[in-house]
């Protein structure tokens, strides 16, 4: 009898062994949402028109176990700070070239794990209808934000109001570079990107440089309301930024996936009229 109840509790003993190892294996390899687990991701953002896009997207990476919570941001500044401190998995707020500048001035360890969107930066005046109507020393008001003068300056160069140096790299272009300024304008650069759409409401300046998110969260339309717009070529393309490494993670990966989706691109389309155009690549 006590030989037949030893050999119990051996066999016994083996089978939950095995069944321990079952579960870690699963849980280790496994495929969150098949076993009904979740991973978080956050992501940090401009409330227009990124937050909006992530929010369309949360539901199609719930269907693929991932949970997107997203953290709001006013400015251009904190986005990048959260990133790098390890509170945000990734942020979607920024261009390219700002991004770029951002690295170089931080020393931050970001990279560029796609590209989502492109929203043409707009010139806006409660006085004039058109950059031609600008008068002879017209005061110009854009952002501090040295990333973004080279949309503007680029704008003005091919409308033929001004001419930059020969061969610059444009994204970097700064006021400093202009060679030719036929209406003499005059460069206002010391204002935080947000307080841009204010300042054109209180008629301050003959026209305002606005970036489309500012503009749009202001209840303005960059195609109907701007004298003047970047076309769809822009260099400017809105990027899922992280940490470098973590653009290999497949929760990085199924997010810039689903933001390329025809879904999240015909969203962006419906939604932004042509103020926001979206990217595959």
């Amino acid at each position: 009898m006590k030989k037949w109840f030893s050999l119990f509790l051996a066999l016994s003993f083996v089978l939950v062994l095995a069944a321990c190892g079952t579960s870690e294996e699963q849980t280790e390899g496994g495929n969150a949402s098949e076993e009904g687990e979740t991973t978080k991701l956050v992501v940090g953002a401009s409330n227009v028109p990124h937050a909006e896009i992530l929010e369309k997207a949360q539901p199609l990476l719930a269907e693929q176990g991932i949970e997107l919570e997203i953290e709001t941001f006013q400015d251009y500044v904190l986005p990048n700070k959260a990133l790098e401190s390890k509170e945000l998995d990734a942020n979607y707020f920024q261009h390219i070239p700002y991004l770029n500048s951002q690295i170089e001035e931080n020393g931050y360890d970001f990279v560029n794990a796609g590209g989502i969107h492109i929203e043409p930066i707009g010139v806006y005046s409660k006085k004039y209808k058109n950059l031609d109507e600008l008068p002879d020393g017209a005061q110009l008001i854009m952002s501090n934000s040295v990333a973004d003068h080279g949309r503007l300056l680029s704008l003005l160069e091919a409308e033929g109001l001004i001419k930059l140096k020969e061969g610059i790299d444009k994204t970097k272009a700064t006021t400093e570079d202009v060679v030719e300024n036929k209406k003499n304008l005059k460069f206002d650069t010391n204002y935080e990107a947000a307080l841009l759409p204010q300042i054109f409401n209180n008629g301050e300046g003959d026209a305002v440089l606005i970036n489309s998110n500012y503009a749009i969260d202001a209840g303005l339309n960059p195609i109907e309301d701007s004298i003047a717009i970047e076309n769809s070529e822009s260099p400017y393309v809105n990027v899922i930024a992280v940490r470098k490494g973590d653009e290999n993670k497949d929760t990085i990966k199924a997010l810039v996936e689903v933001l390329r989706s025809k879904e999240i691109q015909d969203f962006i389309l419906e939604e932004y009229k042509g103020a926001v155009v979206p990217v595959s690549e």
